[in-house]
């Protein structure tokens, strides 16, 4: 128990560098998309500065540890994700809920150990946010806050890995925030948008048929609707170049939106699954998506 106890603290100290953002960056550009071999890349210990390259200190946890805080699900024989931490609050009208993900076993440690900070940066600062919140609140002396999060596996191939991780936001009425990550298990590449396509024109391409299924949608059931009037700054235009996404088990993209990014709150978060056809001429390969 002080073993458990012992890197449960080490997980909770951990410092997260500034640089973090562009080490993810740099990590991103410089994989390539193919199916060449990549040397083994050296194992890092907690505590060590960020290298130039690559983010040094390793969040590995021993099988005792990740037990004891979660039943791991197995992501085929060898990549796993499970929770590494927890974070809470239940303070009378203020509830706190927010789990963090962490991955193992990709080969490459560089990439993985960059996103298992990052899950635990991202979370460690929404609790710390959440705090002060409730801080403000308590000095006028009433309020209703919460906040979750977590996470989803939304694609486990032998290839693909797909992570969705939410945030949820309640004062009053609740927002839904999402971030994905999509990961080549085989490579050890992680995945994004641009990466996927020879240029640019990828974006209006789904973004032509992200509005004409929206018409459609709205034609074909009146309960849907969507921030579509004509003219209006609130009319869907256009995609980000670097918008949330995800590839399903069979090679679908499937574009994200979050809670009222383009429609009303009750419609959720929304997804479109975009047909390969349409992007087959703008697609770098079809390793990902056919």
């Amino acid at each position: 128990m002080k073993q458990i106890n012992k890197l449960k603290k080490q997980y909770n100290d951990i410092e997260i560098p500034s640089e973090l953002d562009e080490v993810v960056r740099q990590s991103i550009e410089r994989a390539t998309i193919t199916k060449k071999k990549r040397s083994p890349v050296k194992q890092w210990s907690l505590g060590v500065a960020v290298a130039a390259v690559m983010f040094v200190g390793s969040i590995n946890v021993s099988p005792a540890f990740a037990n004891s805080l979660v039943n791991i699900p197995v992501l085929g024989s060898i990549v796993e994700v499970f929770t590494v931490q927890t974070l809470t609050m239940d303070k009378e009208t203020y509830q706190a809920n927010l789990k963090t993900p962490a991955i193992s076993g990709l080969d490459r440690e560089g990439l993985q150990t960059a996103l298992n900070e990052k899950y635990i940066e991202e979370n460690k600062e929404l609790f710390k946010q959440f705090k002060a919140d409730v801080a403000e609140m308590e000095e006028v002396g009433a309020g209703h806050l919460g906040i979750d999060s977590g996470y989803e596996v939304k694609t486990d191939t032998e290839q693909l890995l797909s992570i969705a991780r939410y945030e949820v936001n309640t004062v009053g009425s609740s927002s839904t925030t999402m971030h994905y990550d999509t990961i080549d298990k085989q490579n050890n590449v992680l995945i994004t948008l641009p990466s996927l396509f020879k240029d640019d024109s990828y974006v209006e391409i789904i973004s032509a048929y992200i509005k004409d299924d929206i018409k459609q949608q709205m034609k074909d059931d009146g309960n849907v609707a969507y921030l579509t009037v004509e003219g209006a700054d609130l009319e869907f235009r256009s995609i980000q170049a670097n918008q949330n996404f995800y590839i399903t088990a069979d090679h679908k993209l499937v574009i994200s939106f979050d809670k009222y990014e383009i429609a009303p709150g009750y419609m959720g978060v929304v997804t479109f699954e975009i047909p390969s056809d349409i992007l087959s001429d703008v697609l770098v390969g079809d390793t990902y998506i056919h």
